[in-house]
């Protein structure tokens, strides 16, 4: 295995694909885990951060849709998830910079 930090920054930042393609956040990282995860050291951790924190995000999206019915908390919630997927994509590629490891708030371990 060898060391390649700025495939795994490129990893995490490769979720902001979102704001550009819709979709292509959760496929790139996806596809970079899977093909990589045995040969960098350390992309399967944050291949599987990464995977766990799409697949959270998302659930929680669909938990805020029926919740605009209750008062608008759903926009709320969007508004929040929105700032999320922001912000931790950014400051989990700054932690693999300085080899740390990936760090995803509220994030459910499905892998």
């Amino acid at each position: 295995m060898r060391k390649n930090k700025e495939l795994l920054v490129l990893t995490h930042l490769s979720q902001l694909l979102d704001f550009v393609s819709g979709i292509g956040g959760f496929i790139v990282p996806l596809i970079l885990w899977a093909i990589k995860k045995d040969e960098v050291e350390g992309m399967d951790e944050h291949g599987k951060a990464i995977l766990n924190f799409r697949i959270t995000m998302f659930l929680y999206v669909l938990l805020c849709i029926p919740l605009i019915l209750l008062f608008g908390l759903g926009l709320l919630g969007f508004v929040l998830l929105g700032i999320f997927y922001f912000i931790f994509p950014i400051m989990n590629a700054i932690r693999a910079s300085n080899e740390e490891e990936p760090n995803y708030p509220f994030s459910i371990s499905f892998f």
